[in-house]
């Protein structure tokens, strides 16, 4: 991937572009009115505020990185401003770059938004490439073969082994195109340091686990984990 554009907007409003999407992208890209019908809210997994939008034939997800918890309650699209390099719309931006670039299946980065409303506080967007015929695992975990699950693992593992830390792997973070997978939602996500403890990768498989387990139950998920922890070990 090329060196992301960053746009001379105004002193509030910055933003990182993908050039080989080869759109001029505005700050009116990050405003679900702005698509008008070309605009459609995604349902499946979440707390909301992502929408699937049509930019001449190219398709793709904008999201707005929301709070969930009880601070939501006060604070829903706010953060804390830290400096630009923790935007968290730009953090997800140049990890999925970096992952793009060592070939882990993940969508591409579009562009990302953020918008400084005080000297402390901010809003995020971020617009990323929509995987064509891309479905939540959350949606059809009991359409798998055991083969699929298997190639899961092989797939979670693959992260595992360039020390990619997601930081919410649950089963709507894992979409699925025929037999192959893809990772999404890499707010908070990081690659891990060096010689850093590998424990983060067991809590990792756990958390997926549970989610599993929330949305399909003990029974599938007793059936199923043998084989994704077969593709995830290397076993035939």
């Amino acid at each position: 991937m090329s060196e992301p554009e960053v746009p001379n907007i105004d002193a509030n409003v910055s933003m990182l572009t993908n050039p080989e999407f080869g759109h001029e992208i505005t700050a009116d890209w990050f405003v679900p009115e702005f698509w008008g019908d070309k605009a459609a809210p995604v349902s499946s997994g979440g707390r909301g505020g992502a929408w699937f939008i049509r930019a001449g034939d190219d398709q793709f997800v904008l999201r707005a990185y929301l709070r969930g918890g009880l601070v939501a309650r006060i604070f829903r699209r706010t953060y804390m401003y830290t400096g630009e390099r923790n935007v968290r719309s730009f953090s997800e931006f140049r990890i999925l770059s970096q992952l793009q670039a060592i070939g882990l299946p993940v969508p591409a980065p579009v562009a990302a938004w953020y918008k400084k409303l005080s000297p402390i506080q901010y809003q995020a967007a971020i617009i990323i490439e929509r995987i064509e015929g891309a479905e939540p695992l959350g949606d059809i975990i009991g359409s798998l073969e055991p083969a699929d699950w298997r190639r899961l693992g092989q797939t979670i593992r693959r992260f595992h082994d360039a020390e990619v830390r997601h930081a919410d792997l649950n089963c709507f973070n894992v979409l699925v195109v025929g037999h192959h997978f893809f990772l999404i939602d890499f707010d908070k996500g990081n690659i891990m340091p060096a010689g850093a403890s590998q424990k983060w990768k067991v809590d990792n498989l756990n958390r997926f686990a549970r989610s599993l387990r929330k949305v399909s139950g003990d029974d599938l998920v007793s059936l199923v984990w043998e084989s994704f922890m077969d593709g995830y070990e290397g076993n035939k």
